[in-house]
C-alpha cells in the first residue's frame, strides 16, 4: 500500500506519530486557501516549523492539492494526525470520501477537559497556559508581576 502524509498545522513535529509510523512516505502540507485568515507572525512559525521537516509545501484548496499529491506519487492511503480542530476535521471528512484516510492519535500537549476557543492560538493559550505550565489557574484580573527590587530578597541581596 502506498502512503502519503498529510502534515497540518497540528502535527509540525519531526518525531510525530506519522513520521515514526511511515518514515519513507512523502508528506504535504498545505496553506489552505479556505483557512483562517493569519498573522505574518504565525505564517512564519508555521514555516520554520516546516523547514524542519521532510515535507512538500503548497498553497491552494487543501483538499485538492494533498489528492493531487496522493494521485502523482501513486497513494491510496493518507495517513495524518487527529486533531481538536473542525476545519481540519472537515478537511478529513472530505478527503476520507475519496481515498482511504488513517488518522493516528497522538499524544496531547496537555490533559485539558474545559472548553477552548481554537480559532486563535493566542486564545487557546491564555487559556490552558496555567495547566501547561503546571501553574494554578487565575482569574484574567490577577495577574502576578514581579518588579525588581520590589521582594525582600532582592533588597537583602543587593546589600
Amino acid at each position: 500500500m502506498n502512503t502519503i502524509i498529510w502534515v497540518h498545522e497540528d502535527c509540525l513535529h519531526p518525531t510525530g506519530p506519522a513520521y515514526m509510523a511511515y518514515p519513507e512516505s512523502p508528506s504535504i502540507f498545505v496553506f489552505d486557501d479556505a483557512g483562517p485568515v493569519m498573522s505574518l507572525k504565525r505564517y512564519v512559525f508555521i514555516y520554520e516549523c516546516l523547514l524542519e521537516l521532510p515535507v512538500v509545501i503548497r498553497k491552494g484548496d487543501a483538499v485538492q492539492e494533498i489528492l493531487g499529491f496522493a494521485r502523482r506519487h501513486s497513494a491510496d492511503r493518507i495517513v495524518t494526525i487527529a486533531t481538536p480542530s473542525p476545519r481540519l476535521k472537515r478537511i478529513q471528512q472530505k478527503l476520507a470520501q475519496s481515498i482511504q484516510l488513517e488518522v493516528l492519535a497522538y499524544d496531547p500537549f496537555l490533559e485539558f477537559t474545559g472548553t477552548v476557543r481554537l480559532e486563535r492560538f493566542s486564545q487557546f493559550w491564555r487559556t490552558v497556559e496555567p495547566y501547561a505550565m503546571l501553574e494554578e489557574p487565575r482569574s484574567e484580573g490577577d495577574q502576578e508581576v514581579a518588579i525588581p527590587g520590589s521582594n525582600t530578597n532582592d533588597a537583602a541581596a543587593g546589600s
